[in-house]
This record gives structure tokens, C-alpha cells and sequence, in this order.
């Protein structure tokens, strides 16, 4: 074990002496002219709310798509145009009970071949082009759905939208934290997660669910369930008409060799100009990153994946496909989706349950603006713990007091929904969003983010595809499975799950690095406080970086031969 204050590394690396400094081993490679050139139209506070405005954007069309259907499949309008999925509460079939599931679970179906399509195009096209493609896949699928007069229409509709989904939210969230400053970056997308069930300041749990209510009432027009469908073409038209004026993530530009475009970016994001000792540092974090991940090389190559060594790429990238496993199977698609059945089957009528689902919404909003103010104090590890620990408890009451099934029993599972909805909202809402995309180096961070997001939608399938045969068959003990899962969850994060708070995204390399260096758990080194600042000649003796020494008495020689 090595004990200096700042340990030296035992991989195999090149010796490194008195040498340029980082800062001036690439800077000086961008002229002023050139990063004059490409200051974006956007800078400082506005340019991040309209960063903000877009990525919650697209991930209220995520959230919109999901929590729009769980009042629909109940609406008479629907139910005539899709009989197939009528499943009565006290007497349901097994194959209208599975055909109904089938209707909500095959979004997630095209959401995940969406997300593993980002394997090939992400880094090709860049962080804005593929959201706006994805934006256009979604427009077509919901004109699809808003169209549908048949079962086999809707569900060609759900796949289409599904789609551009998982494009998109395989792809907003690393957009999003290559955009934002390590002690602005959990918050930042933990409103993506509030986002999620707000959209454009209103909850998509609300907007749904208070739309749904609203045109609840028109029995006797298609509209009734046709306008709720529509709306999210809206929200992917907002969303689309403000990424123009967005500027592309720099790690991926400086990925791409496009160095001065990069500087100038982050100058504009820091609302200062680019000779500014901050900028400078972050411009020589990511060329750093990229030099020891990639080996100056742009090109993605998906085996890289598979690396172990210093770099720790395969560990990093299953911890993201881990996290986002583990937001599904806590069992929140089993409320989403199934909102208003669950509160008919608690005794509700039909109109109460659409005003209780409504209201469990705006609740579940208002839970999700908690981690926003508390995130970078907590850290994320405390609060996935804080969240699974939560749900777990409550689902484990769920499960006793459906197996009473008196009226008093029945009110306060009504209430335990709403408990549960708090506890997944600040432990888990926003965090596998954030995580995966902060937890992986910037060689692999598109693919390793359309693993994670493809994983995501995989288990919520899964899980959307189970939930309603699972109370059709075994009734309140489907809560004791998702009790047990997130009891699950809490011993894996705390022993796997390094902190990321606080640390730049290429702080996370050296995490990695150090802990492969030294043999222990990068969760222990994450809360360690002697760690170089990425873009510092300490973090490149780290990373393994070979860097050139050029004496004073070299230049001479130089230039006299010249």
C-alpha cells in the first residue's frame, strides 16, 4: 500500500519530470482568432437555463409518454377503440390483463432499441444532432398514436415513440453534466429529474394525470383520450426549437479535435473569456482525459467497454447499468402505470381515483424538488441509500395492510402510495440520470450511457409487463417482491457505488486510477481529499500520461541549429 500524501502510481507509466504543465501544453495550441470565432450567441446564467429548459424538455416527453397512459386505459372513449384491453378490477382475465400491460410495456420495447441505437450514432453526430433526431422519431410516433383506431396502430405508434425516447434520454443527460460545473452538476440534473413529472414548470404526473381528468368528462368524444396523446408533439417541438441556439458539449468537441470551438464553450458556460485561470484548468481536465482514455484517437471503439486496467472502463460502465437497473426494479412503473387501477382496487370510484392520481403526482413533483437543494451537501450515495431504505419499508406495509383489506387499511395504503412516491422521488427520480453519465470516462461515455439507458428500459419493461398478471395472480404479495429488491439495493450501494459529488467528471479517472493503483474499492478513495485536480501535472503522472521535457538548454540547441 502506498502511504505519501499523494500517493505514487505503481501501473506502468513513463517517468515524469520538470515538464510543461498541462495548461500550456494545450492551450497554446488554440489561437484567440480561433475561439473568438466560435463564441456561442448564448453565455453565463442564460445560456444555462436554456440548457436546462431544453434537457427538461426532453425528459418531460420521457415522463409525459409513461404517466399519460395510466388514466387512458381506463377512459370509455379508449376502451371502445381498444376492447382488448378492458380488464375488469374485481374479475380480471389474464389475457386482457396481459394485453393491457403489453400496451404500456412495448413503449419501453422501442425506448430500449433507441437507446442501444446510441451505441453507433451518439458520438458520430454529436450530443445536439441525435437529441434533435430524437425529438423528430417521437413527433412521428405520437401523431401514430393520436391517429390509432386499432390495437396492432397503437402499439407500431408506442414502439415509434418509444424510440425516439430512448435516443434521447440515452443523450440529454450526458449533454447536460458535460455542460455543467462540477458543484453545479447534481443539481442541474436532478431538475432534469423533477423535470421528468413537472415539464416546462408543470408536472408531467400532473399534466397527464389533470388532463386526463379533465377530458375524463368528454364520454362521448375520441378527444377524451386523443388530446392527451397530442400534447406531448408540443413539448417535442419546444424542446427542438431551443437546441439551435445551444452550443455542442466540449468534451465531445474536444473528442473530435474541434479544440478552439471547445474553449470557447466553456468560457461561454463560465461567462468569462477564455484566458480565465478556471477555464483554462477545465480545457486542460478534458484534453487530459481524453489523451489518457483515448490515446489522441477520436474514434469510438465499443471494445473499450471491456478495459480494466487503470482506467476501469468495464467496472464504470456496469456500475451504470447497475444504477439504472436498480430505479426500476424498486417497483416505481407499478405506481406510474398503474395509478389509477391501484387506487380503484384500494375501493376508489372512478372519478376519485383520477383525482387521488392526480394529486399523488403533484405530490410526487413537489418530493422531487427536494434533492435539487440538498444533493452536493448529501451526496449521492446517502440518498440512494436514504430512497431504497424508504421503499422498502413502505412496500413491506403495503403488503400488511393489503393482506387485511378492511377500509381503514385501504386509506392509509392510500396514503403509504404517496410515501412511497417521496422516497423514490429524492433517492432516485433524477439520480440515474445523473450517475451513470457522471460515473464513466469521456471515451465511453455515449456508449456506456446507451448501455445504462437501454438497461433502464429493459427492467422497466420487465417490470410494466409483470406488474399487472403479478396482482391479477398473487394480489397484495406483489409488494413483498419489490420489498425485497430494494432491500436488495441497499447493501450494493453502499459497498460498489463510489461518491461523486463535488468532483469534476474527469476527477473520476483519477478516482479510478488511484483505487486500480493501490488495490482497494474506488468508493473509499472517492471520499479521500489529497486526489489531484484533473488538468494538473500530478493528475497527469496519475492517468500515465507521457509528457515531454524540453530543457532550456534543448530550446538553445534548437535554435541555433535553426
Amino acid at each position: 500500500m502506498l502511504t505519501p500524501a499523494w500517493p505514487t502510481m505503481s501501473v506502468e507509466q513513463q517517468p515524469v519530470s520538470r515538464t510543461f504543465s498541462v495548461l500550456e501544453r494545450h492551450i497554446k495550441a488554440v489561437s484567440d482568432d480561433d475561439v473568438e470565432q466560435y463564441r456561442p450567441r448564448l453565455k453565463g446564467w442564460t445560456l444555462h437555463v436554456v440548457l436546462a429548459f431544453c434537457a427538461g424538455a426532453g425528459f418531460t416527453l420521457f415522463g409525459y409518454d409513461q404517466g399519460v397512459m395510466s388514466a387512458l386505459i381506463t377512459a370509455n372513449q379508449f376502451d371502445e377503440i381498444f376492447p382488448e384491453t378492458v380488464s375488469p378490477i374485481n374479475d380480471p382475465t389474464s389475457q386482457a390483463a396481459t394485453l393491457q400491460s403489453l400496451l404500456l410495456a412495448i413503449y419501453e420495447v422501442g425506448c430500449l432499441i433507441g437507446a442501444l441505437s446510441n451505441l453507433w450514432i451518439g458520438d458520430r453526430l454529436g450530443r445536439r444532432k441525435t437529441i434533435l433526431l430524437g425529438g423528430c422519431i417521437m413527433i412521428m410516433g405520437a401523431t401514430l398514436q393520436t391517429t390509432a383506431f386499432s390495437y396492432a396502430h397503437m402499439i407500431v405508434g408506442r414502439i415509434i415513440t418509444g424510440m425516439g425516447n430512448g435516443i434521447n434520454t440515452s443523450t440529454v443527460p450526458s449533454y447536460h453534466a458535460e455542460c455543467a460545473s462540477a458543484e453545479r452538476r447534481g443539481a442541474m440534473i436532478m431538475v432534469e429529474g423533477s423535470l421528468i413529472i413537472f415539464g416546462l414548470m408543470i408536472s408531467y404526473v400532473g399534466a397527464c394525470y389533470w388532463v386526463d381528468f379533465a377530458l375524463y368528462w368528454a364520454t362521448g368524444s375520441q378527444a377524451q383520450w386523443r388530446v392527451p396523446v397530442a400534447f406531448q408533439i408540443l413539448i417535442a417541438i419546444l424542446m427542438m426549437c431551443g437546441i439551435p441556439f445551444l452550443p455542442e458539449s466540449p468534451r465531445w468537441l474536444v473528442k473530435h479535435g474541434r479544440n478552439a470551438e471547445a474553449l470557447a464553450v466553456i468560457a461561454a458556460l463560465e461567462d468569462t473569456n477564455h484566458h480565465n485561470p478556471r477555464v483554462m484548468q477545465t480545457y486542460a481536465g478534458i484534453c487530459e482525459a481524453v489523451e489518457a482514455e483515448s490515446g489522441g484517437s477520436s474514434k469510438e471503439k465499443l471494445s473499450r467497454l471491456l478495459h480494466g486496467g487503470p482506467t476501469q472502463n468495464f467496472r464504470r460502465t456496469a456500475l451504470g447499468v447497475v444504477n439504472q437497473c436498480f430505479q426500476q426494479i424498486t417497483g416505481v412503473n407499478l405506481i406510474i402505470y398503474y395509478a389509477t387501477l391501484l387506487f380503484q382496487r384500494l375501493g376508489l370510484n372512478d372519478v376519485n381515483s383520477r383525482i387521488v392520481a392526480a394529486c399523488s403526482g403533484t405530490e410526487y413533483w413537489l418530493a422531487s424538488l427536494i434533492p435539487i437543494f440538498v444533493i452536493e451537501r448529501v451526496g449521492r450515495r446517502r440518498l440512494m441509500l436514504f430512497g431504497a431504505t424508504g421503499m422498502c419499508i413502505t412496500m413491506v406495509l403495503l403488503a400488511i395492510l393489503g393482506s387485511i383489506d378492511s377500509p381503514a387499511a385501504q386509506i392509509v395504503s392510500t396514503v403509504l402510495l404517496f410515501v412511497y412516491n417521496s422516497f423514490f422521488a429524492i433517492g432516485w427520480l433524477g439520480m440515474t440520470w445523473l450517475y451513470p453519465a457522471e460515473i464513466v470516462g469521456i471515451s465511453i461515455r455515449a456508449p456506456a450511457n446507451a448501455l445504462s439507458t437501454a438497461s433502464n428500459w429493459t427492467f422497466n419493461f420487465m417490470v410494466v409487463m409483470v406488474t399487472g398478471p403479478s396482482f391479477a395472480n398473487i394480489q397484495w404479495r406483489t409488494y413483498i417482491v419489490f420489498a425485497a429488491l430494494n432491500a436488495f439495493i441497499v447493501p450494493c450501494v453502499y459497498f460498489f457505488f463510489p461518491e461523486t459529488a463535488g468532483r469534476s467528471l474527469e476527477d473520476m479517472d483519477i478516482i479510478f486510477a488511484v483505487a486500480y493503483a493501490e488495490g482497494v474499492s474506488p468508493v473509499w478513495v472517492s471520499f479521500r481529499k489529497d486526489l489531484p485536480i484533473a488538468g494538473s501535472p500530478e493528475a497527469d503522472e496519475v492517468l500515465g500520461l507521457k509528457k515531454r521535457e524540453i530543457s532550456s538548454e534543448v530550446k538553445e540547441d534548437r535554435d541555433k541549429q535553426r
